[in-house]
């Protein structure tokens, strides 16, 4: 075992709850009030028992205030720049135009897309979802000559694996250095975070018992402020969200002390589709020239699946041709067929 497995199974063991370690850099100034205030009231509507007890109480029972400072949860939910505190603990998103990291787009670039999301972790999932919508392709599909745009994953089920990944992954002193990972590649999306399984669960066991929760305060504030569930069906409506858009399987690992929830898309089969219809439709398209952009999306791929399947074989057949021919990278580089 690593010195990391070793860890996390003392500390499960010893029933260690890193989400309600103090934040010693943080000060209770720096919550937001509005959200503090929110969050009392919401607490004081749904618990009986809180009802009568003061702000200040509540904030120390709930795990968001210890020792007169605020909490780890209480910086991850109310702190107004928790990553101030914990600069490592947010998500990092790239679209990788290709397979594998490595791979490059039309312009040799590494990423399509690259954003660090900071915030609250209410912020950084409406931020995470945010990315991923914006650079998911979308497939058309014409049906009794209606046109109907299906998204590329279900949003749902996305939503539920980044809300997993921010609020059970291990939040030790050993991981507060590495963010929540997302990962577009063209045949699938990836989101990894640190923290294999809790406890004794297993992968076969995911979604079918209920396990230990590792971070029992903070999937608490979530719940409270309707982030998340908490009533273990993130694994299942995973499933039934893929399997409901015909895509498969999801495939959910846990490895080296990090748990990754793959999804995958119609990558597979949209390789095998033949395109003479999609070529000729994008010849008659380029009759007026067009980006590379406005080609991805009137195909409804990433630039660097439209460049490589559709328009380099066209340029060769020289049924395509560029407008800049002698800088073929030009940013202003158009494509015509006239």
């Amino acid at each position: 075992m690593s010195d990391y497995e070793v860890y996390s199974y003392d500390a499960y063991r010893r029933r260690v709850r890193d989400d309600i370690r103090v934040a010693e850099l943080a000060d209770i100034a720096q919550l937001q009030q509005d959200a503090i205030n929110e969050y009392i009231a919401a607490v004081k509507k749904e618990k009986e028992h809180a009802s009568r007890l003061s702000d200040e109480k509540i904030l120390n029972l709930m795990g968001i205030i210890k020792d007169g400072k605020p909490t780890l949860a209480g910086v991850l939910c109310f702190h107004e720049y928790p990553q101030a505190v914990f600069p490592q603990l947010c998500v990092t998103a790239v679209v990788v135009p290709g397979l594998k990291i490595g791979n490059k787009g039309s312009d040799g670039e590494r990423f399509s897309a690259n954003k660090r999301i900071e915030g609250t972790i209410k912020e950084m999932v409406d931020e995470t979802m945010l990315f991923i919508t914006r650079n998911m392709r979308e497939k058309t599909i014409v049906e009794d000559g209606r046109r109907n745009d299906k998204a590329e994953y279900p949003v749902d089920a996305i939503r539920e694996a980044v809300i997993n990944a921010l609020m059970h992954r291990d939040y030790s002193i050993h991981t507060e250095g590495a963010p929540v990972r997302i990962l577009m590649f063209n045949d699938r999306l990836e989101i990894i975070n640190e923290g294999g399984l809790y406890g004794k669960l297993t992968i076969n066991h995911l979604g079918k018992v209920h396990a230990d929760t590792r971070n029992q305060t903070l999937s608490n504030i979530l719940e409270i402020q309707k982030v998340a569930e908490n009533r273990y069906s993130g694994i299942p409506t995973i499933r039934e969200e893929m399997a409901a858009c015909h895509l498969p399987e999801p495939v959910f690992e846990s490895r080296r002390g990090s748990f990754i929830v793959t999804l995958k898309n119609d990558f597979n089969s949209r390789m095998s589709e033949s395109h003479p219809q999609n070529e000729n439709n994008l010849i008659f398209f380029c009759k007026t020239p067009r980006s590379r952009e406005e080609i991805a999306n009137f195909l409804g791929r990433t630039q660097y699946y439209a460049m490589k399947i559709f328009v380099n074989p066209l340029l060769e057949k020289r049924q395509l041709k560029m407008t800049i021919p002698d800088k073929p990278k030009s940013r202003r580089q158009r494509y015509c067929s006239g």
